[in-house]
């Protein structure tokens, strides 16, 4: 199994700040515009609420999970779980790792079209420029990564201190501004608590969603987690409270200081912020660390995802190339260069825009509905697993989970949904294609196939 092949070595510091480097990344710089434009009001606070409310619901899944079966490849082991080690599971299973391989590339390569975006703030690039800085981007993150797991960790401690003081400082700014509560006293201006506000709430938890994704990093990394039974759970309701918190604060200190109004067309909304703060060279300062927070995010995205293909691969239920670990380094070096190289050709191609909305489209089915659905099967099996972490007021919160990953769905568009669909029925023929060759019969028991289940 894969989970004996690696080392535990991260901690709980370790976790969260992997885990809180990936959320944060280019996200709530380049959506926050977006974000208040689709609510077009001061009520756009409403929408980062919604997206910490469905984080930290949706984490409550993620933990029982992840405390339960704490292996690399997260989802993977999860499916493959819930829904039976043979016939739905294992398709299930391979459609996760299926979408894998394209949505988790789409992550990887957002984040650094996000950063060849934000670095024409400081110095303006022509289209090509920006696809050659964008694949840059990954090719570093490549480099980085390419080592073991604990000098891994302590990277990654260092730039998630990146992460906090580019936060702390945006927030002291609106705080020393002095009108820091104006946001906060006016969110209710004219709002009307309608069919077109709920409407909009869901159009901008696109985007807000979008920020907060990455709270379950750590359950990729399940089988390099110290305690994971209590860390696991730990780090992301840390993470998801911290971010949101950062978030709520980061928007209010922006708004501010740029009407809500003016801060809407803004490509590069907090450096023009810290520009009419404090001047044109702390405007520069602070989008370079906003940069490093960028660069940050590709790096705990990129390693959580590594570790996906692995662990499928390890178990036989993908191609075994995959399950090769670094002579010496001791990661997944295979899956690590493949997803590496889809995301370099990913950040040349897309728009970020096109690119956050396919992101939640493509998973959203499979991995956060089915996982939480395939939970709940799981949990009225009364099967012998144990879960050391159980959500209050089961199942509530799958049911809740479920309701509001189905309104983000939606909220993607028609094509962004028809996007996701074609991919899981294309992954599905992918998966009967290579069963038939392989005379794996995956839904009828062992005795007619004449294979033994222990190698189908």
């Amino acid at each position: 199994m894969a989970e004996t092949s690696l080392v535990r070595r991260l901690g709980l510091a370790q976790a969260t700040a992997i885990n809180m480097t990936d959320m944060v990344g280019i996200g709530p710089f380049i959506t926050l515009p977006m974000v208040i434009s689709m609510m077009n009001g001061p009520w756009f606070l409403y929408a980062w609420l919604a997206g910490a409310v469905l984080s930290f619901i949706d984490a409550m899944v993620w933990s029982e999970l992840g405390a339960a079966f704490p292996r690399a490849g997260g989802s993977y082991n999860f499916l493959k779980e819930t829904y039976g080690k043979k016939g739905p599971g294992k398709l299930m299973s391979f459609l996760f790792v299926w979408q894998t391989m394209i949505q988790a590339p789409l992550v990887i390569a957002s984040a650094a079209i996000g950063f060849s975006k934000y670095f024409s703030y400081l110095l303006p690039l022509t289209r090509t420029q920006e696809r050659i800085m964008s694949g840059s981007v990954v090719i570093c993150i490549i480099i980085l990564l390419y080592r073991k797991i604990e000098s891994i960790g302590k990277i990654s401690m260092v730039l998630w201190v990146g992460v906090l003081l580019t936060m702390i400082w945006i927030i002291a700014g609106g705080l020393a501004h002095g009108n820091f509560l104006s946001p906060i006293k006016h969110i209710n201006d004219g709002l009307t608590v309608n069919y077109a506000f709920v409407a909009a709430i869901g159009f901008a938890s696109v985007k807000s969603v979008y920020s907060y994704l990455g709270y379950y990093n750590v359950c990729h990394l399940g089988g390099e987690i110290i305690n994971p039974s209590k860390n696991i759970p730990k780090s992301m309701f840390i993470s998801i409270a911290g971010i949101a918190v950062l978030y709520m604060l980061m928007n209010v200190s922006v708004v501010s200081v740029i009407p809500w109004h003016q801060a809407k067309d803004s490509e590069f909304v907090v450096s023009e912020f810290m520009e009419k703060l404090s001047g044109h060279v702390a405007a520069k300062i602070v989008t370079c660390l906003i940069l490093l927070v960028a660069f940050s995010s590709v790096f705990s995205a990129t390693l959580g995802y590594s570790r996906i293909p692995y662990a499928a691969a390890a178990d036989g239920a993908f191609f075994k190339v995959f399950a090769k670990l670094h002579p010496t380094g001791n990661f997944p070096y295979i899956s690590l260069l493949v997803l590496g190289g889809i995301a370099f050709a990913f950040s040349l191609l897309f728009k970020l825009s096109d690119v956050i909305s396919a992101i939640l489209a493509m998973r959203i089915l499979i991995q956060f509905i089915s996982q939480a659905l395939g939970l709940y099967l799981l949990r009225r099996r009364k099967s012998e697993t144990n879960f050391p972490y159980k959500m209050p007021l089961f199942p509530i919160p799958i049911f809740l989970a479920i309701a509001m990953w189905v309104g983000i769905l939606v909220s993607t568009g028609f094509h962004m949904v028809l996007g996701g669909l074609s991919a899981i029925i294309l992954g599905t023929i992918v998966y009967f294609t290579k069963a038939k060759m392989n005379k794996e019969w995956p839904f009828k028991p062992a005795h007619l196939t004449g294979k033994n289940p222990q190698h189908s």
